[in-house]
């Protein structure tokens, strides 16, 4: 089995952001002296970086499954949680990535094209970590200046991707079954093919270095094509991709072969009408030059046979009235092999220079359109003069049962963050809603209370009856600022605890303290100068039936003097 892979799918996972932390700073007589919650850290991202070190998708092959670190959790003290570790994942330079396509349990085809690593140390984020939640100390205001709650860590984001690989090699080798393609590349660099005397010898493309004087360049060798590839035969087009990045193409015709009905003009003109039908189906990256304007030569191989020496001194003056660079070479005895080093590098140097100029100028004119491809940007004002960062609709099923469904960045988002254990959570998220102005749109739409609203679709989607507020509405026309909802359960009594004193409270209740302490007073002093407290004979309340005055009364009642 080959160790070459050039497609795979993967799934990739970010790390999931750590909660923020709810904790409130501690200092003698004062039991909530202010919030000191830090916030949860940001997940780890998994990055594809392309390394001119990796050849293969054979690692991601093995370990489809790729997730980076989450974030830690916030901590009290002001203490900020870690951020996770980011995942990164060197690829091959050439490598494209797909969104995948495919239902589950099924093999997952390439779908929208989401990046082309086709230079080293280009990188994609194939998926982003979740943001950390903020803890309650970024949460404070004058209006909770002591929140008992902090936000939820966002979850990593997490799909399914499909690599494919498509070599980045200067010149590419195409021709039958056996002509000869795997010598030549071996001859000419220090790659090792596999070589034998039966067709399909190459299932995977190999790839080799030429040196020709200072100059460098890399030939690719593409698995044998025969006619009809285009419909699936031999080996189709599943390895016509590792062309697409050439500058050059360079037919390898077999002189020596035995088979009736071919000779090297049909041969190249049998090749060409694949590889027509192949360029019509391409997307080609930015900048690139369609294969039917790449530059062609032809090279006569096999000629140490004498016959293949013959012919291809025959047809070489009719390639050559084609417009065609025509070279005769042998790998076995190496004649040609120097001239055509030398006539590839040339050519390949005049192609980098315009796929070069090529790419710059697209790239000057991508610059013009980029911010019209800039998603997530605000919608224009709607009927009522807002501008919305959300969408609602009204959907019904079959049975007549209609809800009202929320989507957009921030309601998903804040609904994420909330923890709905928590009361005042929860109303701080509906301030939120109605601030961006959801409350408001769901009225336009035609809301009442009481009716179903989801925020969110599939798992993650939250529904709940819509109880709106006056203050949050639009009826609200006197300007009064919208109190915060939501109620701190520690302020509430219950579980043995009351809540937290106002400070009219305290000092209403100091007042009455301070007013019962001197009635006290003036009461002690009365009866100190009634004489009360020294004459025990003085019954100071009648209501006292175990003081010492009383009990010498009744002895006196019952034996007519004291004891």
């Amino acid at each position: 089995m080959s160790d070459f892979v050039d497609r795979v799918t993967v799934h990739v996972k970010g790390g999931d952001g750590g909660n923020g932390a709810a904790s409130i700073r501690r200092e003698k007589y004062k039991p909530l002296a202010g919030p000191d919650g830090g916030d949860g850290g940001d997940g780890g991202s998994v990055i594809f970086v392309a390394d001119t070190n990796a050849t293969s998708l054979l690692d991601l092959r093995f370990m489809p499954h790729r997730s980076a670190d989450s974030g830690t959790q916030g901590l009290g003290d002001y203490k900020d949680g870690r951020r996770g570790a980011d995942m990164v994942l060197k690829v091959p330079v050439g490598t494209i990535v797909f969104t995948a396509k495919g239902a589950a349990g099924e093999q997952k085809r390439p779908g929208e094209p989401l990046a082309d690593l086709r230079h080293p140390g280009d990188r994609f984020v194939a998926a982003k970590g979740g943001a950390g939640g903020l803890g309650n100390k970024a949460l404070a205001n004058r209006a909770r200046r002591a929140p008992g709650f902090a936000l939820l860590g966002e979850p990593g984001e997490e799909r399914d991707l499909v690599l494919e690989l498509k070599s980045i090699a200067d010149v590419a080798l195409v021709g039958f079954p056996s002509a000869g393609k795997s010598s030549l590349i071996a001859a000419m660099s220090a790659a090792k093919p596999k070589i034998a005397d039966y067709p399909f010898t190459t299932l995977v493309p190999n790839l080799g270095v030429v040196m020709a004087g200072d100059g460098r360049f890399t030939i690719a060798d593409v698995p044998g094509l025969i006619p009809g590839a285009s419909q699936g035969k031999g080996l189709g087009l599943e390895f016509l991709r590792h062309i697409e990045r050439t500058e050059v193409i360079a037919h390898v015709i077999d002189c020596a072969t035995l088979e009736p009905d071919r000779d090297p003009i049909s041969d190249y003109k049998a090749l060409e009408k694949e590889l027509a039908i192949y360029a019509d189906e391409l997307d080609l990256p930015l900048g690139a030059i369609p294969i039917a304007e790449r530059p062609r030569i032809i090279v006569l191989n096999k000629v140490d046979v004498p016959e293949a020496k013959e012919l291809a001194e025959f047809v070489r003056p009719e390639f050559e009235e084609m417009g065609l660079r025509t070279f005769v070479v042998s790998t076995a005895s190496h004649e040609g092999l120097k001239e055509l080093s030398f006539a590839l590098m040339g050519i390949v140097n005049e192609m980098r220079e315009r796929v070069q100029a090529q790419e710059a100028a697209e790239e000057d004119e991508r610059v013009v359109i980029r911010p019209l491809e800039t998603k997530n940007r605000r919608r224009r004002p709607n009927e009522i003069g807002l501008g919305f960062d959300f969408d609602i609709e009204r959907e019904q099923d079959a049975d007549g049962n209609f809800w009202f469904t929320v989507t957009g960045e921030k309601p998903e988002r804040w609904v994420v963050q909330t923890n709905f254990d928590n009361e005042e959570a929860v109303g701080y998220l509906a301030d939120r809603l109605a601030k961006l102005g959801v409350e408001d749109a769901l009225r336009t739409k035609g809301a009442r209370p009481g009716d179903e609203v989801r925020i969110g679709r599939g798992a993650r989607a939250v529904s709940f009856d819509w109880d709106p507020t006056i203050a949050a509405g639009a009826e609200m026309l006197d300007g009064t600022p919208q109190s915060s909802r939501g109620e701190d359960l520690r302020l509430q009594e219950g579980a043995g605890h009351s809540r937290r004193r106002t400070n009219s409270e305290r000092r209403r209740e100091y007042h009455e303290w301070m007013d019962a302490k001197a009635a006290v007073r003036a009461a002690m002093q009365a009866e100190h100068e009634a004489g009360h407290w020294s004459d025990p004979t003085v019954l100071d309340d009648p209501e006292d039936h175990t003081s010492l005055i009383d009990r010498i009364g009744e002895n006196k009642d019952a034996d007519g003097d004291e004891d």
